[in-house]
């Protein structure tokens, strides 16, 4: 199965911006849906955005306009761009891509 790592979070004050970045190798990975997940402390894990192997995406509503799910498949990497953060976007994010397992997460802490 598909093992995916990501990187690029940490701490950043409201308003501003980071880049999430899921790589994972194979050719599983590149051709298939990869979705992205966050989990806030004593909440349950939610769907946040998803891309298909052909770059079609889909988000949470609570999500659009702010966050962009994109991927370079010749890096073999799936890109969430998180913009206009907010205090309640801090979050565990993880990396979902079909027939794998989930990432190890990565810490996103917006400040007020």
């Amino acid at each position: 199965q598909v093992q995916p790592v990501e990187s690029g979070g940490g701490l950043v004050q409201a308003g501003g911006s980071l880049r999430l970045s899921c790589a994972a190798s194979g050719s599983m990975f590149s051709t298939n849906t990869v979705r992205w997940y966050r989990q806030a402390p004593g909440q349950k894990r939610e769907f946040v955005a998803s891309i298909t192997g052909g770059g079609s995406t889909a988000y949470a509503d609570s999500m659009k306009g702010r966050f962009t799910i994109s991927r370079d498949n010749a890096k073999n990497t799936v890109y969430l761009q998180l913009n206009s953060l907010k205090p309640e976007d801090t979050a565990v994010y993880y990396c979902l891509p079909a027939y794998g397992n989930w990432g190890q997460g990565i810490q996103v802490t917006v400040s007020s």
